[in-house]
């Protein structure tokens, strides 16, 4: 696991910013947006800024490639597309992604976020980032 760089990830002055936390239970690993004031774009829902959401789902795609193989760097996205399937209400939000492939310079990653029931998404990515594996890494 490249964990310098999960918490080169997470001392970053944006992600710290936000307060985002990773919690590891075996080999699944959690994202986790505390819900903030700061965070609502809409006050009269409230419901959660959509970017924050879609910075948090990216935080989450970035730190589940670096918990899953060994990378020299952080992992820079080339393309993400977020769809926002219901308001994010204000509440602590959840993510969790999906390495569905990983070669030696792009992974593709999908996250899905959710509040109370992960089988009702508020959010999703589907993303390719640009990954440096590790010469060490014998994967890589």
């Amino acid at each position: 696991m490249s964990r310098e760089l999960i918490e080169t990830l997470l001392a970053a002055p944006y992600v710290a910013r936000f307060g985002v936390r990773l919690e590891q239970k075996g080999d699944e690993l959690t994202g986790v947006l505390p819900y903030a004031e700061i965070l609502v774009g809409n006050p009269l829902i409230p419901a959660l800024h959509g970017g924050a959401i879609g910075a948090f789902l990216e935080i989450v795609a970035s730190a589940s490639l670096l918990a899953g193989q060994s990378l020299e760097r952080l992992p820079r996205p080339i393309d993400v597309a977020i769809d926002y399937l219901r308001p994010a209400r204000a509440a602590d939000v959840y993510a969790r992604a999906i390495i569905n492939r990983s070669g030696r310079r792009v992974a593709n990653v999908r996250v899905e976020a959710w509040q109370g029931r992960s089988r009702a998404p508020v959010a999703t990515l589907h993303g390719h980032f640009l990954i440096t594996p590790s010469s060490a890494d014998p994967a890589g």
